[in-house]
């Protein structure tokens, strides 16, 4: 049985049982916030215990690294919608220890694509196309500094309201423990210090 023909099995039970009855909320974030953070399989519920969220609480962006490399991207994007169509108020940057993109190579991965087939001569024809592949597939070499990074995308940005407050953390993937890196930033307003999480 393949990966696909197992979940769809699965998610026929799931359906018939009315499993689903447990998870019922409401398309609005009920505590009006919007978390960013990384796709790492260790986050995918330790996030959301850590920070007393159920189903429902709020709208969770989840990228590699969980970092917003263009001002005008989906991730951005995303992050506007939650704040106008869906009431979010806060914006929480949450990156984690021990990331993947922390010191990845696009060499590394441009390799392992080779190997897979991927014909490298149209990979190099890119740059003269304006794309530079090997910015698009580095990581960062430092999970504060990014963060950093995406905070101040977000809160320079010129479609974020002034009254939104945006937070810059990182969580250990092992215990779920949250280091503030910035609270309470608003759109021309002075960062306050951080403080124990």
């Amino acid at each position: 049985m393949s990966k696909l023909e197992s979940i769809l099995a699965f998610n026929e039970a799931f359906v018939a049982n009315k499993e689903y009855e447990r998870f019922k909320a409401d398309k609005f974030p009920q505590k009006k916030i919007v978390i960013l953070t990384c796709m790492d399989t260790r986050l995918v519920e330790l996030l959301h215990n850590a920070m007393n969220l159920k189903n429902g609480d709020a709208k969770i962006i989840r990228n590699a690294g969980a970092v917003i490399s263009h001002p005008f991207g989906s991730i951005m994007r995303s992050i506007l919608v939650a704040i106008y169509e869906l009431g979010a108020e806060e914006v929480f940057v949450i990156g984690h220890y021990g990331c993947g993109m922390t010191g990845l190579s696009a060499n590394s991965v441009l390799q392992k694509a080779e190997e897979r087939g991927i014909d490298m001569d149209e990979i190099n024809a890119l740059q003269y196309a304006g794309v530079d592949v090997n910015k698009f597939l580095t990581g960062f070499e430092n999970v504060t500094e990014s963060v950093n990074h995406s905070v101040d995308m977000v809160i320079n940005h010129p479609l974020l309201p002034k009254d939104v407050r945006v937070h810059g953390l990182v969580i250990n993937p092992e215990t779920g423990k949250l280091d503030l890196l910035q609270r309470d930033l608003q759109k021309g307003a002075n960062a306050k210090e951080p403080q124990d999480a």
